[in-house]
């Protein structure tokens, strides 16, 4: 069973395009979970007029407490025994999930695949978000410089226990979450590009941050990384 963890927030403008490109993918007993973290609004009624047509879409309450908390939300809610990330606003090309699964039988514990990058319209405006990040595997490298972006991941469901609980302070899931499957599985990279990546000036993820604040967040993983390995032994 495959599980779809999204994390919505004001979404509406393009979460209903997202819903429609994942779920012909999927089979009949999998499920995509919808965390919303501002309900009451447009993004709900788009979900829920979804979900009428589709029972595998579930609509859950998020709690307000900004992405990472609104991720981990969608995570716990989830069932199935792999766990794909996915954001509100970009669209998965058709042969993502089936590509992804192959990785899986392949042995891997958590995949990364490559994005186009898009602007809002869809439109390319770079062919490889690996090229332009530098993207590459390794425990150390990816805490100096990460290459884990949720929109691109999906794990095996053994790795939770890893995973969770996920330290309250994180600036962002995804790395913790790649980190993750770098001490404790298999992590396998798909250069082919799966979605496209939409910036619409609105993304949490690929924002600019000081040399500062990169540090501070360095620091702190670091931390809460010892105390991880710690605890396991």
């Amino acid at each position: 069973m495959i599980s779809v963890a999204l994390a919505a927030y004001q979404g509406e403008d393009y979460i209903e395009a997202q819903l429609r490109s994942i779920l012909p993918q999927l089979e009949q007993g999998d499920e995509i979970i919808v965390s919303d973290d501002k309900p009451g609004g447009a993004t709900e009624r788009i979900v829920r007029r979804v979900m009428a047509d589709d029972p595998r879409v579930i609509y859950v309450e998020g709690k307000g407490q900004g992405v990472v908390a609104n991720f981990v939300n969608a995570i716990r809610h989830c069932r199935g025994d792999k766990i794909f990330l996915s954001d509100q606003d970009d669209v998965w090309l058709p042969d993502k999930v089936r590509r992804v699964m192959d990785a899986f039988d392949a042995g891997a514990t958590l995949v990364l695949h490559n994005a186009y990058v898009t602007d809002k319209d869809l439109n390319i405006t770079d062919y490889s978000f690996f090229a332009l990040r530098g993207s590459k595997p390794g425990f150390v490298r990816n805490i100096v410089k990460n290459s884990y972006m949720g929109c691109c991941m999906a794990f095996d469901r053994k790795l939770l226990k890893k995973i969770m609980p996920m330290p309250k302070h994180l600036p962002m899931h995804d790395q913790w979450i790649g980190l993750m499957g770098e001490m404790y599985g298999k992590v396998t990279f798909l250069d082919a590009p799966l979605i496209y990546y939409r910036r619409t000036g609105n993304n949490v993820t690929g924002g600019k941050t000081s040399a500062g604040q990169k540090l501070q967040w360095r620091r702190y993983l670091l931390k809460r990384l010892a105390g991880r390995i710690l605890f396991d032994r």
